[in-house]
């Protein structure tokens, strides 16, 4: 099918792009490279640089290219700055993503897959984290999400559109050909900000909460490969073909790994000691996230590539190395 990627030359869209050439799908980038980098996006992949707010923009796209699916992964998504700046994110993640479906509708488009959050739960109720606990979003990074997932209910609850909500729990690594991997600007996820301190581009390691109920102290937290999650968007296709068809699943490889046992993969990967200093817990932070995500096994057949930490640390550091310097420029 011809599928747009919203956010095609982001960390996560970016791989998607790849998996679905390799389905044998043809995939078009719209990426407004904001926090996107244009050497992601695979050789010889339609590309258009835009906001997907601008609704006359998209619907050309739309129509032009054919497009029988759209899958959005563009959204900002720094907790911290949701709280510090909302209507960014109220503005991006919210409204501009309500003209991208109004965009939609006008041109006929009417699959939808959404790229969403487990901060759409805020703190859980139980754990493993499965689809029916209660969404009560901290912080308005995952209202944002949250907002969307309600529109996409409202819209299929009248026939308008088929979706697929796919909630992340920590994505990380790398393409197994190390040709791409995670660059953001500024850097936060503890992989490759560990890799950094490893390799020396960073001196220390700060390390939040020495003192949760876990086995070592540390926050656990679900590692799920990038490529194990863009194989989840496109096996969901199938189900998009009924009317009003609406689909969430929680992805994670429900296997939760500790800040600390994450360190110990980056310095075996790399050979080298990662420098920590110890912080006092951040505000906010659950001492575990952790998937269950039997339905998206049950449903779609998905299953994991990269089960374990050290996997997964393997294809990040594999990118690292090979490009030091990340993509360089965008």
């Amino acid at each position: 099918m011809n599928v747009l990627v919203v956010g095609g030359a982001g960390y996560i869209g970016s791989h998607c792009v790849r998996q679905l050439s390799a389905a044998g799908h043809r995939p078009v980038v719209l990426d407004s490279l904001v926090y996107g980098h244009r050497t992601s996006v695979a050789p010889g992949t339609a590309t258009y640089v835009g906001d997907l707010g601008d609704e006359a923009f998209v619907t050309d796209i739309l129509i032009k290219e054919k497009i029988e699916v759209v899958m959005h992964f563009a959204a900002f998504c720094y907790v911290g700055e949701s709280v510090t700046d909302p209507l960014k994110y109220y503005l991006n993640n919210s409204a501009a993503t309500i003209h991208l479906l109004h965009a939609m509708l006008g041109a006929k488009v009417t699959k939808f897959v959404f790229s969403s959050t487990c901060a759409t739960f805020g703190i859980p109720e139980r754990l493993p984290m499965d689809e029916t606990l209660p969404q009560a979003p901290i912080n308005p990074y995952g209202q944002t999400k949250l907002d969307i997932e309600l529109a996409l209910r409202a819209l299929a609850r009248v026939g308008k559109i088929s979706f697929a909500v796919f909630r992340y729990f920590n994505a990380a690594g790398a393409s197994e050909d190390a040709s791409i991997g995670e660059d953001h600007d500024p850097e936060t996820h503890l992989i490759p900000v560990a890799i950094d301190v490893a390799i020396g581009k960073r001196p220390v390691l700060e390390l939040y909460g020495t003192d949760y109920p876990t086995p070592d102290g540390t926050c656990l937290r679900d590692y799920v490969h990038v490529d194990d999650l863009s194989r989840a968007h496109i096996a969901v296709f199938d189900k998009l073909s009924e009317p009003g068809a609406a689909h969430f699943y929680n992805l994670g490889t429900g296997t939760p790994s500790s800040n600390r046992e994450v360190i110990r993969a980056v310095e075996k990967a790399t050979g080298k000691a990662v420098k920590v200093v110890e912080k006092p817990r951040r505000p906010g932070d659950p001492p575990a996230l952790y998937a269950d995500s039997s339905k998206a096994k049950r449903e779609l057949g998905w299953q994991v590539k990269f089960p374990d930490i050290d996997s997964i640390v393997a294809t990040a550091w594999a990118w690292h190395k090979s490009h030091p310097a990340g993509f360089g420029g965008r």
